[in-house]
């Protein structure tokens, strides 16, 4: 069993869960997260749900730091994992993490949720603003009246300014509005 083989049954399960949102709800994968990892697949809607892929054939040599950042960033995280990680994977995830085990007979992956997801308590704002893009950061401090002293200044400044003025959840809500309604990126959205 193959990462697209998860890939592939993930994507379909998905589609099906949000088949009555989808003007309202992108799928994007390999979504970069804080330059430090890239998320298997990202849903984004009135949550910021992220997906990591552990195939058979996969490793969790990297698991750690993407459990690290993931926890920082997103509403809901889930690990979809082979049956052979599962034992070591559990082990390493925050209680609010949810489980989908990955199972293959005949060439067809099955699914199932072993721990159903909750939501993070605890968001990083200041990783959480590092999704926007400069001009995305700079237009809504602009909007808010807040760019002043900092409309020239690195990317940092302008993440940091935001993560100090919004709440989580008004940050949480202009990131996910912004990845959810981009345009020009990666054309790998649904």
């Amino acid at each position: 069993m193959w990462d697209a083989d998860v890939r592939s049954a993930l994507h379909a399960a998905l589609s099906r869960t949000h088949a009555n949102e989808l003007g309202t709800t992108r799928f994007v994968d390999e979504l970069g997260l804080a330059g430090e990892v890239r998320v298997d697949v990202a849903v984004l809607n009135g949550s910021f749900s992220g997906y990591e892929i552990k195939s058979a054939r996969d490793t969790l040599r990297r698991l750690p730091k993407q459990v690290e950042v993931y926890s920082k960033i997103l509403d809901h995280a889930t690990l979809v994992v082979a049956d052979n990680h599962l034992d070591h994977a559990i082990d390493m995830l925050p209680f609010w993490w949810g489980i989908i085990t990955a199972s293959a007979a005949d060439k067809v992956v099955s699914l199932s949720t072993l721990r159903p997801v909750q939501e993070n308590p605890a968001i990083d704002k200041s990783y959480l603003a590092t999704l926007l893009w400069r001009d995305e950061a700079l237009a809504a401090l602009t909007a808010m009246g807040l760019d002043a002293g900092v409309r020239s200044k690195p990317n940092i400044r302008l993440w940091g300014r935001l993560a100090e003025s919004l709440s989580v959840d008004e940050l949480r809500d202009l990131v996910r509005n912004r990845l959810r309604t981009r345009t020009n990126w990666r054309a790998d959205a649904a």
